[in-house]
């Protein structure tokens, strides 16, 4: 049977076959002063007309009283940012302006008849084929008993009639009745891309590095978003039921015998019922293959947002309830929602999944993969099977660190030998650009058996130093067996605080657990001055409170990880590529031991109020420690960042002295023990000796010059040391724009607890 012509037509009753109706809504620009959009004009099946106005339309342009030869209208409001006029009777309309005109307009019967009593779906095409549209159509009409369709087409290259034709012939044995519904102007919003591009695909990564693509106001997410109503009073005020779900939208298989999602429109005590969808993809698509509802076998394993719809049975559900995208007004859905899946190579065609979802976030789902099979007759790709390493061949407990260093000779002994105390077996160490003698007294240390250590290959691998220190740990034995490891630095100190203050401590504590993150508490300074060569832990004993949520950094975390290839690769605050097929075998937990919930997976790096701990475990940050040692940190560079200043707010980011906190004193006994066995070794004390009187010529010289001597009287002048005791009452923007941002009067009052103070987003950086 050929399509339907444009004109339109007068199909009624039950459907037999397959119809194809191809139908335009009369749209025009028009001036109410100043251009705006008349939609549509319509008599409805109530006795009224509606004449329905763009978005930004305002309801004062219409004279609501009327005027000679004007139609009085019963109602003039705004619908989901747009303009509706009611009046009684029919066509043609007048309508007083403001302005003293008069608007007429040439209203159209409604075509309700044309859906009327059917199971109807109302959906937006954008540039899906007909053989997706099939697939759709065809497989709610088998499973979920789909007699009717409204189409709105968003693609404007369509040739509507052809299009149409198509589609009949491919429905054939189908008894369905579909309406393709276009618009001659664009309903998107005018300064946003396709909402069928990457970009605006909710699970893509990378947004941030994306370019934005140009605008599309054809394909655009809706700006004229009465056009729900226009549909319902147009086409849909009769259908028995509606749901309003997409080309790439297909409702989850049902018991064989349970109801339909169109019987439970009916059945529901508002005559609604809610639509909640998960976005669901392929791990590939073939080559040169347009992508297919079979293909879509899996879904995000941690997502934590779906999709929002409804269904509606209209008469049931009230005509004067205002239809939206996202609810019906004044109409309360039953409770359990209908679930549907979003295909999402369909919605967003034509891309690499990697660019639509993580690879890390996409397990595959053996309902979605029955249902290609059994259903929609596909062969997808399926996932790789990935295999966790299995504890023989590793050494069981043996902890290794992987760290990289510059310059940081003076605070190389007490570090490692802390950590030998607590238990930690192996260091591996990579060093670069060294001018203080770290770089001799690691070599001793080396061969000595104490510590590996490594040139950072940071200048031939085009990484950043910390990245291409990891990339190349990878490859060393030492961290391929090691029964666990942690990515950490020579200004962070694990702190266990149960059991003896070991490792094999907190291992047996964390039982069959394989990971546990050890949240930053940022150390400050102690209003200390000058560099002494004394231990840090009997130095520095004022740091943040543990709650204390900005800056962001103060919560940072670094994660011990038992070595069994659930995730690929190092990462500097936990291991990244989780192997996603292995995200069930992942037990993660927090420094209370506390389970971390499974959206931390993948790329949780600090932690929040739902999964910080201090209880068993925590990470003592001393990253400024005294004012004279950050002149040297700050003159040596970043580790990772290179490219950033370790300036005044990078001070006052990091330097806080509001509480006193000395749990890890308890470890200092087993510390001088250890650090007395490496300085009984004549060479690396005389090592360890040198680089301390590197640290001190450096701080000598430094201080001879201008602008690192004003550096420091600015660390150490009272509105800063007074600032370091008040980090808990600034907002994050104080943190980004810097301390040059707070008035001079906080510094002076006595703030109380509640006490808060922060300055737009985008206030003007501090200088420093």
């Amino acid at each position: 049977m050929a399509a339907k012509a444009s004109g339109k037509g007068t199909a009624t009753g039950a459907v037999t076959r397959a119809e194809v109706l191809c139908r335009s809504l009369p749209s025009r620009r028009i001036d109410l002063g100043g251009v705006t959009t008349l939609l549509d004009a319509l008599t409805c099946d109530d006795g009224k007309s509606r004449v329905f106005f763009g978005a930004g339309t305002a309801t004062t342009a219409l004279n609501p009283d009327g005027g000679a030869n004007c139609a009085l209208p019963d109602e003039i409001r705004d619908v989901s940012g747009a303009c509706l006029a009611v009046t009684r009777g029919s066509s043609p309309i007048n309508l007083a302006l403001c302005d003293g005109s008069v608007l007429m307009i040439g209203a159209e019967p409604s075509e309700t008849s044309l859906l009327a009593g059917l199971n109807t779906l109302f959906a937006f095409r954008w540039d899906e084929t007909v053989n997706q549209l099939v697939e759709n159509l065809a497989y709610h009409a088998v499973h979920h008993g789909l007699q009717g369709a409204l189409i709105v087409n968003r693609a404007p290259a369509t040739e509507p009639g052809a299009f149409a034709k198509r589609l009949e012939q491919a429905l054939q044995g189908c008894a369905l009745r579909v309406v393709l519904l276009d618009c001659p102007l664009p309903l998107g919003r005018p300064d946003t891309p396709a909402e069928n591009t990457a970009y605006l695909a909710p699970d893509a990564p990378g947004k941030d590095r994306m370019r934005l693509p140009d605008p599309d106001q054809w394909r655009a997410p809706l700006v004229e978003a009465i056009i729900y109503e226009i549909a319902k009073w147009r086409y849909l005020a009769r259908a028995r039921a509606v749901l309003t779900l997409d080309v790439s939208d297909i409702l989850s298989p049902r018991e064989s015998g349970a109801p339909t999602a169109f019987d439970l429109c009916q059945q529901s005590r508002s005559g609604v019922v809610s639509l909640a969808g998960r976005r669901v993809y392929p791990w590939r698509v073939r080559a040169g293959q347009p992508a297919a509802f079979g293909d879509h076998i899996c879904h995000v394993f941690d997502a934590r947002r779906g999709v929002a719809r409804w269904g509606v049975a209209p008469v049931k559900a009230g005509l004067e309830n205002t239809w939206r995208q996202v609810r019906i007004a004044y109409a309360a859905p039953d409770a359990e929602a209908v679930p549907f899946l979003r295909a999402m190579a369909i919605r967003v065609p034509g891309r690499a999944i990697s660019t639509l979802v993580p690879k890390t976030a996409l397990v595959e789902d053996p309902l979605l993969l029955d249902l290609a099979h059994s259903i929609f007759g596909g062969t997808p790709i399926r996932a790789p099977v990935s295999t966790a390493k299995q504890d023989q061949g590793l050494a069981h407990n043996r902890t290794a660190i992987v760290t990289t260093m510059k310059n940081e000779g003076p605070f190389i002994l007490e570090w490692i030998a802390y950590h030998r105390a607590i238990g930690v077996d192996d260091f591996l160490i990579y060093t670069n650009d060294c001018s203080d003698g770290t770089d001799a007294l690691l070599d001793l240390l080396q061969a000595r058996g104490i510590v590996q250590h490594r040139e950072n290959p940071y200048r031939t691998s085009g990484l950043m130093p910390q990245h291409a220190a990891l990339q190349a740990a990878e490859k060393e034995p030492i961290m391929q067996t090691c029964g666990w490891g942690i990515c950490m630095d020579v200004d962070e100190f694990i702190n266990i605080k149960i059991g003896d203050g070991t490792l094999s401590a907190l291992h047996a504590a964390m039982g069959d657990a394989n990971m546990i993150s050890l949240t930053w508490r940022l150390f400050g300074n102690a209003e200390t001055h000058s560099y002494t060569d004394q231990f840090i832990l009997d130095q520095f004993t004022r740091c943040a409170p543990e709650v204390i949520r900005k800056p962001h950094q103060a919560w940072g975390f670094k994660t011990l990880f038992r070595n069994i290839d659930i995730y690929k690769k190092l990462g500097v605050h936990r291991p990244k590529g989780l192997r996603p097929d292995l995200w069930d075998q992942v037990h993660w937990l927090n420094g209370s031991g506390k389970p971390m919930p499974k959206e931390m997976f993948r790329n949780g790096w600090r932690s929040t109020l739902e999964t910080y701990g201090y209880d068993w475990v925590s990470l003592n940050h001393y990253a400024v420690r005294s004012a004279e040692s950050f002149l040297v940190k700050r003159d040596r560079g970043r580790v990772n960042h290179v490219d950033r200043d370790q300036g005044l707010n990078y001070w006052f980011r990091m330097n806080h002295n509001v509480q006193t906190e000395t749990s890890i004193r308890r470890m200092i006994p087993a510390l001088h023990t250890e650090y007395a066995r490496l300085m009984a070794d004549p060479d690396i004390a005389a090592a360890h000796a040198q680089c301390v009187a590197n640290h001190r010529a450096r701080i000598t010289a430094l201080r001879a010059t201008e602008t690192p001597d004003a550096f420091y009287a600015e660390l150490t002048s009272p509105r800063m040391e007074r600032l370091c005791r008040l980090q808990p009452h600034f907002g994050s923007a104080v943190f980004a724009a810097g301390p040059g941002v707070i008035p001079d009067e906080i510094l002076t009052e006595t703030l109380k607890p509640d006490f808060f103070f922060t300055v737009p987003p985008h206030a003007k950086a501090d200088p420093a």
